[in-house]
């Protein structure tokens, strides 16, 4: 049975959701599940946006089918090539075989790699500032490459003022009826979800972000369709102003994250020592992960938000404890900049992991190592109380400037 929802007079959403699924990429915890979007469009010509994962398929079919109720599918236009939106595109493509595709250069050599029907035949390529008038609606693309992959374009609606954002703007999420943003309480319940998916798909490419924020400022936007999560319509100002931020690694948050790893405790009661004494000089959010019992998808996010990042762990084989060093080279990955830093080590008898720690975080650009002078061997004691008292002044100080 077909699922889908008229969201204008033309404009229909013909995607899905996938509740079953664990990881995203294989990657990333999805315990609220993920949605797939599509859209289709009827015009005089009428117009799909993507398609969707394997797993909603004939979900997608059935939908297909109804909205379009007879008439024929004259455009695919191809935002994005990763298979979660166009896995079923050889499969549209030969249920309408005059259906034209509508892509970028780029796109186009990889549906190549992917699929193996007659592409060159039926395809129209684009670039920036090209238009296609369907009718009513005339569209005009925007190529935004690595957002997050080189393919990657955007449309833009000059009738409704709407943008088909591909990547941009999507979150983690089924969808769980509510379609809009202006059907939830977005900001509390959903961009959180939002910030996760920005900084660990997109993350890693900020100066690519900006160029298209560039190209939107242009554009008199209404609402934002994005492929994965809501559709934006109340919250267009703040997402645009949490991507300028995201994009340019500004904190959101001016207070401290501590993400630790501890193996009998002596680190773990270092660090909420540490949290106590910022409290009483006035940080207010203070933040703390045990590294070891969270996914690093969610750390990294709370890493992109906070200003002041105190990393605490144990020499293990002479090294970073693995799920420290495997988030530290995660951070590195994502391209993390703009921090201020302090590092606590832990060693029983060869404490190693904090000149470590610093080479890795050194070629983290514009961040400062404000403190790594703790060092905790087994367990803190009562003389090192003056030590964490120091660092604790010195993060309030830094907070303050």
């Amino acid at each position: 049975m077909y699922n889908t929802r008229k969201i204008t007079d033309d404009l229909f959403y013909i995607g899905c959701s996938d509740r079953r699924l664990s990881l995203f990429e294989s990657a990333y915890p999805i315990p609220n599940g993920i949605s797939y979007n599509s859209f289709l469009l009827k015009d005089e010509k009428t117009v799909l946006f993507d398609t969707v994962d394997k797993a909603c398929s004939e979900q997608f079919f059935e939908n297909v089918t109804a909205v379009l109720d007879g008439q024929n599918l004259d455009y695919i236009f191809i935002h994005h090539m990763e298979p979660d939106h166009c896995a079923v595109l050889e499969n549209i493509s030969k249920k309408f075989p005059e259906a034209k595709i509508v892509c970028t250069a780029k796109s186009l050599s990889m549906i190549k790699q992917f699929f193996n029907f007659d592409i060159d035949s039926r395809v129209i390529q684009v670039k920036d500032g090209d238009t296609l008038n369907i009718g009513k609606h005339e569209f005009s693309f925007i190529t935004a490459p690595m957002v997050h992959w080189p393919e990657v374009m955007v449309s833009y609606d000059k009738t409704d003022k709407a943008l088909f954002s591909a990547d941009a703007f999507g979150a983690f999420g089924a969808v769980n009826g509510n379609l809009l943003d202006s059907e939830v309480n977005w900001e509390h319940d959903y961009l959180d979800e939002a910030r996760r998916y920005y900084t660990n798909i997109v993350g890693k490419y900020g100066a690519q972000v900006q160029m298209l924020l560039k190209k939107a400022a242009a554009l008199d936007i209404k609402v934002i369709y994005p492929l994965h999560g809501l559709i934006i319509k109340d919250n267009i100002k703040l997402f645009i102003e949490k991507y300028d931020i995201w994009s340019k690694y500004e904190a959101e948050e001016k207070s401290v994250l501590i993400p630790y790893t501890s193996v009998y405790g002596g680190t773990e009661n270092a660090v909420n020592i540490l949290a106590g004494l910022l409290a009483e000089r006035g940080i207010k959010n203070i933040k703390m992960y045990d590294v070891s019992q969270t996914h690093y998808s969610y750390i990294l996010s709370d890493v992109f938000r906070y200003s002041h990042i105190v990393f605490a762990t144990t020499t293990y084989n002479m090294g970073i404890f693995e799920s420290m060093e495997n988030l530290l080279n995660a951070l590195s990955a994502h391209n993390v900049q703009n921090k201020k830093i302090v590092l606590m080590q832990n060693g029983s008898w060869a404490p190693a992991c904090g000149g470590q720690m610093k080479t890795l975080i050194e070629s983290w650009k514009n961040t400062e190592i404000i403190d790594d002078s703790i060092c905790i061997k087994s367990a803190l004691k009562e003389e090192q109380l003056s030590e964490l008292k120091c660092v604790a002044d010195k993060i309030a100080e830094s907070l303050k400037n």
